[in-house]
């Protein structure tokens, strides 16, 4: 994928208001495009054939073994697309399950559209398919007590891009509405996830992994998508 085209979504989702609504809001978001929409797993697939999405969002489908057949077809397109999964089941033992599988996002439906946007950058910047986002509340994560070692949540994501761009911890707290003690005790965590002891060290180490580049921490886009929200 180059940086000339935008990056192309797919999406799979049953409920037809949430997936109009997320595709008019991926729409409004500058570098990427909405190449097809179905209602099921197999026509998931079937597009994903034909139209080689970079990433396909898709909702969870039940039972877990027909879920597990669905990405099986998926990684076996070449290009293989990412795969983010959105759902309404609020279980971190199967957040563990399909993170397992292969899956490079897991969030839950009611996360912000802001967070479901960084986990479709986080995947198409991550080429080897190591950097994962998980969008659940941070005791459904504590609970999951296997399997989520070095799984970034949207937060932590997000916290780290604002670190990237110079913003102090006071000032990244302002401007997401939270404790300051709170970005310190996220900052902790990610640094703890990513094996590095401080911030110049995870800036480093997320600007050679691909993680973020050079245009995410001159924020030029978020300010551009920020002018037109409001």
């Amino acid at each position: 994928m180059t940086e000339s085209r935008p990056t192309r979504v797919l999406l799979a989702d049953d409920h037809t208001m949430f997936r109009e609504g997320l595709a008019m809001s991926l729409a409004r978001y500058g570098g990427m495009e909405v190449v097809g929409e179905t209602t099921n797993d197999d026509g998931a697939v079937e597009l994903a054939r034909r139209m080689k999405p970079d990433v396909v969002i898709m909702q969870v489908q039940m039972p877990f073994e027909r879920a597990r057949e669905t990405l099986d077809r998926i990684r076996e397109i070449s290009p293989t697309p990412k795969v983010v999964i959105v759902t309404m089941f609020e279980d971190p033992r199967m957040m563990r399950d399909f993170l397992k599988l292969g899956v490079n996002g897991y969030l839950l439906k009611s996360s912000s559209t802001s967070h479901l946007i960084g986990a479709v950058r986080a995947a198409t910047l991550d080429p080897e398919g190591g950097n994962l986002v998980v969008g659940m509340p941070r005791e459904m994560l504590e609970n999951a007590d296997e399997g989520t070692g070095g799984v970034l949540s949207a937060r932590q994501l997000e916290i780290l891009l604002l670190t990237a761009r110079g913003l102090s911890n006071r000032q990244i707290a302002s401007r997401l509405y939270l404790a300051e003690g709170t970005v310190k005790r996220h900052l902790a965590n990610t640094y703890k996830k990513m094996e590095v002891g401080s911030r110049s060290e995870a800036m480093r180490k997320a600007l050679q992994e691909d993680w973020i580049t050079i245009g995410d921490i001159s924020g030029e886009e978020d300010e551009e998508d920020e002018e037109r929200e409001a």
